[in-house]
């Protein structure tokens, strides 16, 4: 099959697709996934997210059921959005793979049976493939955030690029929920312009300046805590020596913040 890209994407706030004036709020971030099949070399076997929303401490823990079931980390929103079902079938045989991959790789791993599809993955792939038919499989960060350690996940995986598997690190370029509105104005857009002239380094530059995050203006103002932001690191892992494209920029989402989603390869 033909090499696919890597992409992280900002998944945007809550179920925003069900919820109308939210869904007209993100309008833009809709279109960018509505692009994205169009934007791959050809439809998928499968997609590999790497969600925001999943974090164990001891390993990398693969999503290992045939048929997962919903997980709706959220609260606050109406009472349908408990109700939104995304029945895309798991891929145990990918899942063995991957936790292979990462193994050969001496990082930690298992796998497990019983996870559901948290919203950082079945809201962008509601939206993307609404049919699900795409076979889905999630898999954890590491509760310790080490960028490098999760750079180093994404060059594991990296080989399953050309294998027909799609790899997605879903979080937000900004993602600090009591900061959000007008107070979010000036560091979001300050960091947003950092991580663009970032990922447009040459591949060796990037790298180093990606590792060093936190001094990137308002970066923990933008990230107190960065699990929105690690999935950005194993996106780049798989696919370090390619070019990154933005997919995806918005501002003034929600009063204040700014936004972007970008494609490597």
């Amino acid at each position: 099959m033909a090499r696919m890209p890597t992409y992280f994407i900002s998944h945007g706030g809550g179920p925003w697709p069900w919820i109308p004036e939210m869904r007209e709020a993100f309008a833009p971030l809709e279109e960018s996934f509505l692009r994205m099949p169009g934007e791959l070399p050809e439809r998928p076997k499968a997609v590999l997210m790497i969600s925001g929303h999943w974090e164990e401490t001891d390993a990398y823990v693969v999503m290992h059921g045939a048929n997962p079931p919903m997980l709706y980390d959220y609260h606050g929103f109406p009472p349908h959005t408990y109700d939104i079902t995304y029945p895309a079938p798991g891929d145990p045989g990918l899942a063995e793979r991957v936790a292979g991959l990462i193994e050969a790789a001496g990082l930690p791993t298992r796998l497990d049976d019983e996870r559901g599809y948290d919203h950082g993955t079945f809201v962008p792939m509601a939206v993307t493939w609404p049919d699900a038919d795409m076979p889905l499989v999630q898999l954890s960060m590491r509760s310790h955030y080490a960028p490098a350690e999760h750079l180093e996940l994404g060059r594991a995986l990296a080989t399953l690029r050309d294998e027909g598997v799609l790899i997605v690190g879903s979080g937000l370029s900004y993602h600090n929920l009591r900061a959000f509105g007008p107070a979010a104005r000036e560091p979001s857009e300050a960091f947003d312009l950092w991580l663009t002239e970032t990922l447009s380094l040459p591949p060796d530059q990037r790298t180093a300046r990606l590792m060093e995050w936190e001094k990137a203006p308002h970066a923990r103002e933008c990230h107190a805590r960065e699990d929105h932001l690690v999935p950005l690191f194993t996106a780049l892992g798989a696919a370090e020596g390619e070019t990154a494209t933005r997919t995806y920029h918005q501002k003034m989402i929600l009063g204040g913040v700014t936004a972007s989603s970008w494609r490597f390869g």
